[in-house]
């Protein structure tokens, strides 16, 4: 049994490591008032963050699901550690030297397995990183000056390589007194018929850490033709290493991501170094299996997840490529963050295309444009005709369920109408009410329905006519990323319309969706317009609730003009944004229709008919670039 460790070393070890720190590790953390920090909660899952951190105390608490403790108690928890484990790791992080009591301690078979294991992992590191510098690994520092990696590259990610003979790293690792046992528990060995032999042979070797930076797995590429194995082999399951539960990179992007509210998910090992040395430093990637549930909860807790943070994925173009945006589609409504897709020229990955066209194309390839819904549902109706009503009703019945299992009814809602655009259906309303059928009958087999949150519970009865066109569908969540820049929109010109006029007073109703905001916007209007709170800021609020056609609009004025902006500098430029990007909407809405009259009237139509949709269609399409070019000033 294992000495107890001193009390005054663990008491030395709790005040060494501010438990802000440690707990940053792991998940974002911003301010919460009152000295207190908080982030999303790492021990359940929850949309709005309840878990603090108080320094000055030394403790954690989350008000959701109550658990709560000191540094020791969530490392011990989040790891599944032991005290004595927690204690020990947390002790060499900080450099301390614990002495045991109780007498007869012997770290080396006395420490705990997860420990060990990681120790275990550790050593393999090490060694394999001294052996790409041997004569035999010249294929391994080949492949990697090949794809635009130097040796400080490789050392910067820990590359190694793994010699070819049998037991290198067994007979190594068994100098540093780790047991045959150990060795095959952890994965870097496996049984022969007379001994344990390296699991890695004649391979160039990635190491793959958890979040706190500890290595638990390996990633392996073949070198040699006459290696009969995979071209990527993994680590298989161990006590410390879930494929499904970790992420590569994560060590060295988790603060930019935490930092930027970003975070970009690519496929392999060299993807994340081009990405990294391109400048690109949030980038990720799964570990041989496909992007879930367990990936999307790390990431989760370092975005902070809300309206602005962003995933960007960069699959491949091809037919897998394809097939994995379809999955992580499936598994999009559980962020809150917008997701997008990038695909690069020719369908090369980051590595090719860093290659290629260098790391300014790298950089330029993750920046969000298309959404990952849009592409996902392209990919669907590309195999049908779209210009025949039966093309059409098929591309329909195959996407439709793939939108009704979006849980968020005003995503959901807004997804519709988009797949009626690219249907070219022009009966929007019918698309709507089917998706909505479908999530229904969804729901009565036993899935769950739409999400039942006070927000999104909250239909809203605004009045008809033209202070608030109403749409027909399931109920709105204002707060959703879909209504972000509408709502972002429409504070400035409440807040600060001097930012925003003349160019808002220019906006229609129907440029916002929702109709609550298109009654704000009217309600505005009728009140002088934004220009009119830019000339006589003291009685414009009052005159706006006084415009408002009842007190549910009136409520939502004032709601929008206490509510803070979603910036720390609020200027000319950042309402620039917002003006664009509510325009740019409304324009490829528009867009959308008219594809869809096109695709309806086919070659059949009227000649001047025709010729009329298609300059529309063209104008419209010459005004989206102009604003994606040259922002507000085309507005």
């Amino acid at each position: 049994m294992a000495g107890r460790i001193n009390d005054d070393d663990v008491k030395a070890v709790r005040e060494a490591l501010p438990i802000d720190a440690v707990v940053s590790e792991y998940l974002s953390l911003r301010n919460a008032g009152g000295g207190n920090l908080k982030g999303l909660c790492p021990f359940h899952d929850e949309k709005s963050p309840s878990f603090q951190v108080s320094p000055s105390k030394g403790l954690f608490h989350c008000f959701g699901c109550q658990e709560g403790g000191d540094t020791i108690a969530f490392v011990m928890k989040i790891d599944h550690l032991t005290f004595a484990e927690t204690v020990e790791r947390l002790a060499a992080q900080a450099g301390i030297t614990l002495r045991y009591e109780e007498g007869g301690y012997n770290p080396s078979t006395q420490r705990g397995e997860r420990t060990r294991l990681v120790e275990a992992h550790k050593a393999a590191a090490d060694f394999y990183i001294q052996q790409l510098e041997s004569p035999e690994a010249e294929i391994g520092r080949k492949f990697l000056a090949e794809r635009g990696f130097d040796q400080t590259a490789a050392a910067h990610f820990g590359v190694g390589y793994s010699p070819a003979g049998w037991d290198h790293l067994t007979r190594y690792l068994r100098g540093k007194g780790f047991s045959d046992k150990e060795l095959l528990l952890s994965g870097l060995a496996q049984e022969s018929r007379r001994s344990p032999i390296d699991r890695f042979r004649g391979r160039l070797m990635w190491p793959i850490r958890d979040i706190g930076g500890e290595v638990v797995g390996f990633g392996a590429r073949k070198l040699r033709d006459d290696d009969n194995g995979p071209k990527y082999l993994n680590t298989p399951e161990t006590p410390i290493y879930k494929k499904s539960q970790v992420l590569y990179g994560i060590d060295l992007a988790k603060k930019d991501i935490a930092k930027s509210s970003r975070a970009v998910v690519v496929e392999g090992y060299t993807d994340v170094m081009a990405c990294h040395l391109a400048g690109v430093t949030t980038a990720i990637a799964t570990c041989g299996t496909a992007f879930g549930g367990d990936h999307i909860k790390i990431l989760r807790r370092l975005l902070m997840d809300n309206g602005s943070a962003r995933v960007i994925f960069t699959f491949d173009g091809d037919a897998a490529g394809q097939k994995a945006a379809l999955r992580a589609f499936e598994d999009d409504q559980k962020f809150a963050a917008e997701t997008y897709i990038a695909i690069a020229p020719d369908n090369m990955d980051p590595c090719d295309l860093r290659l290629a066209k260098g790391d300014e194309a790298v950089a330029d390839l993750t920046q969000p444009r298309t959404p990952l819904f849009e592409f996902a549902l392209r990919q669907i109706i590309a195999r049908y005709d779209l210009e025949t009503p039966g093309g059409r009703a098929a591309a329909l019945d195959e996407a439709g369920p793939v939108v009704a299992r979006i849980k968020n009814s005003a995503s959901q809602h807004e997804v519709a109408v988009q797949l009626a655009g690219m249907l070219g259906i022009l009966d929007t309303q019918f698309v709507v009410k089917r998706i909505a059928q479908l999530a229904r009958w969804a729901k009565d087999r036993g899935g769950r329905g739409p999400s039942s949150g006070p927000e999104s519970r909250r239909q809203q009865n605004y009045p008809s006519g033209p202070a608030a066109p109403v749409v027909s569908g399931p109920a709105l969540n204002l707060r959703s990323p879909v209504h972000r820049t509408e709502r972002e929109l429409l504070k400035l010109a409440l807040q600060r319309p001097d930012l925003v006029s003349p160019a808002f007073d220019a906006y229609g109703a129907d440029e916002f969706t929702a109709p609550p905001y298109a009654a704000v916007r009217q309600t505005i209007e009728e009140a002088g317009g934004a220009e009119l709170g830019a000339q006589a800021p003291a009685d414009y609020l009052a005159t706006v609730r006084e415009c408002a056609i009842d007190d549910q609009v009136r409520a939502m004025v004032t709601e929008l003009a206490v509510e803070a902006l979603h910036a720390k500098s609020i200027d000319e430029v950042y309402a620039g944004v917002q003006l664009v990007q509510v325009r740019l909407r409304a324009v490829d809405r528009r867009i959308l229709e008219v594809q869809g009259s096109l695709a309806r009237l086919g070659g059949h139509g009227d000649p001047a008919h025709l010729a009329a949709v298609q300059n529309e269609l063209w104008v419209l399409q010459q005004y989206a670039q102009s604003l994606r070019n040259h922002g507000a000033a085309a507005l």
